[in-house]
């Protein structure tokens, strides 16, 4: 783009963000903090294709003027945790929602893998489950309680462990994406496959319904907040393997910055899960129907609608008030 068009296309943004920062009347701290992003991002794309201009130097005095205004008080870096996760984070998944996209894709492509090969080949769910769980499950599912294992061990103590361990499986997903996305993928086939697998288990002896009702309760956010701890993996290879214009560094550090704040925000919902697993799920087979689906379409709604509903709508109301953003 010709610097001329890159002026004219963003300079009543600029102007709006300038009365905004220098008037009289202080606009809303969250919709002040996304737009400060956005004028930093409009800096770098200056210093990537127009290093000599002045516009450069314009942007940059504002944005430091900006910073300070910004965030100079305490009540203000309240705001900020506010502006992280009502602001932040759902512009950056907006950002990268192909990556979204591919994780869900490919995380979904090893669960049928997994189905798939689970009917066609008796001995392919023990090879995945091991032995010990599938002849665990079977006696469980003879004494008509197919998700016992749920009810071992104490509530606290089934909290603590689960959501550790599904802090680890999240954290190795992103961080591994530092092998070009190879180990982020490793996650997703071996998660998925065993997903698949086990599901199709139930299926096969009858009884996917109750493991449906009871799995899903803890499950829905479980497994959906790791589909996005990979998608952060995902973010992390191509920011190595497609740096664009900006030097293989630099792209890595923004990928590992806009990485790491999709996988923070995923903590929530994994603590969550694991609350669910701990204290809710033990009790799937004694609730009535209406209220493990109920749980299950709720926590499915709240996730779903912060990672994938949430980002456009925030997205669509920064545009229709501040034009290209």
């Amino acid at each position: 783009m010709r610097e001329v068009a890159f002026i004219k296309q963003n300079k009543e943004k600029w102007l709006n963000f300038e009365k905004a920062i220098f008037g009289k009347t202080l606009k809303n701290p969250d919709e002040l903090a996304s737009l400060y992003i956005h004028l930093v991002n409009d800096l770098s794309y200056a210093q990537t294709y127009y290093p000599k201009s002045k516009t450069i130097l314009y942007l940059n005095n504002l944005a430091a003027k900006a910073f300070q205004k910004i965030y100079k008080t305490k009540r203000e870096d309240t705001n900020r945790f506010v502006h992280f996760w009502k602001i932040e984070v759902p512009l950056i998944v907006y950002q990268y929602r192909r990556y979204v996209l591919y994780a869900f894709l490919i995380f979904a492509a090893f669960v049928a893998i997994g189905a798939i090969s689970a009917a066609h080949d008796d001995t392919f769910v023990r090879l995945i489950l091991g032995d010990h769980y599938v002849n665990m499950t079977l006696e469980n599912i003879e004494a008509g309680d197919p998700v016992a294992v749920y009810k071992s061990g104490s509530n606290w103590g089934s909290f603590i462990g689960i959501t550790l361990n599904n802090l680890y499986v999240g954290i190795c997903s992103f961080i591994f994406g530092v092998l070009g996305g190879i180990g982020t993928v490793y996650y997703m086939l071996h998660n998925g496959i065993m997903l698949g697998s086990f599901q199709y288990f139930f299926y096969d002896k009858g009884v996917l319904w109750e493991s449906v009702r009871g799995i899903w309760i803890h499950g829905s956010m479980e497994i959906f907040a790791i589909v996005i701890e990979c998608a952060a993996g995902l973010i992390l290879g191509a920011s190595i393997l497609f740096p664009k214009t900006y030097s293989r560094m630099t792209s890595f550090k923004t990928g590992v910055k806009d990485g790491v704040k999709i996988l923070i925000s995923t903590f929530p919902f994994t603590f969550s899960a694991g609350f669910l697993e701990g204290y809710v799920t033990r009790y799937s087979n004694t609730m009535p129907n209406w209220l493990s689906v109920g749980i299950i379409l709720v926590t499915l709604f709240i996730i779903s609608y912060y990672y994938l509903v949430y980002p456009y709508i925030l997205n669509k109301k920064f545009k229709s008030t501040y034009g290209t953003i």
